[in-house]
């Protein structure tokens, strides 16, 4: 039994301190060294960079975030609890089609956009007015973006054109050419305006 177990032993120990300790930490010092940023969170510091240093950042471009002032583009909604955008409780609403709170929210919504001020005609985009699987989506359509273009110019007092183009500048193309859909990054988007205008940087909403 003996000559059984120390062989056993020995290649779990091994096994352990190979997958559990010497490859997660060649992998944290590869990430470290190679791709810090990301490897950190892919934080965003005002300037609409990204950064190592979190007493620098404003956000993350990979988790959206609360914007309410009719002077910002809105991003998607989301139903993370106890608030939105919570990144330790990534989750969607879990309503079905069919389930009259799903068109509750969505008439709510629709109605929130109109009353903030004016819109682009036609429809109200879908991710507007519904929230992601994820909750924490930090992209919107170009749609959803040039639908609020003549409330956010309004706000601001910018012309319509400059505020359209700057979100053309901020859209970004499907990944590799094929995957995914052309998509703007809220927070990128709204530091950009920040910045044309001279006002302090977009910061997260807190709950």
């Amino acid at each position: 039994m003996r000559e059984l177990c120390k062989p056993a032993v020995v290649l779990f120990v091994a096994l352990t301190l190979l997958t559990g300790v010497a490859y997660p930490l060649l992998i944290t010092g590869l990430a470290q060294a190679v791709f810090p940023a990301q490897a950190n969170g892919s934080l965003i510091s005002a300037d609409g960079r990204l950064t190592t240093a979190a007493q620098d950042a404003v956000g993350s471009r990979l988790i959206g975030q609360p914007f309410h002032g009719p002077g910002y583009f809105w991003s998607r909604p989301s139903a993370t609890a106890p608030f939105p955008y919570n990144a330790a409780a990534s989750s969607g609403s879990n309503l079905g089609p069919l389930n009259p709170a799903l068109l509750g929210n969505v008439r709510q919504r629709a109605e929130q956009v109109r009353e903030s001020g004016p819109v682009a005609p036609g429809a109200i985009p879908v991710d507007l007015v519904t929230a992601s699987a994820s909750g924490l989506d930090p992209h919107i359509s170009p749609a959803a973006a040039l639908c609020q273009v003549p409330r956010v110019a309004a706000a601001r007092r910018m012309d319509s054109a400059q505020v359209a183009a700057l979100v053309g500048r901020y859209t970004e193309g499907r990944t590799c050419g094929v995957l995914g859909e052309p998509r703007v990054n809220v927070l990128l988007l709204n530091l950009a305006l920040d910045r044309l205008a001279g006002r302090p940087a977009a910061r997260e909403a807190q709950p």
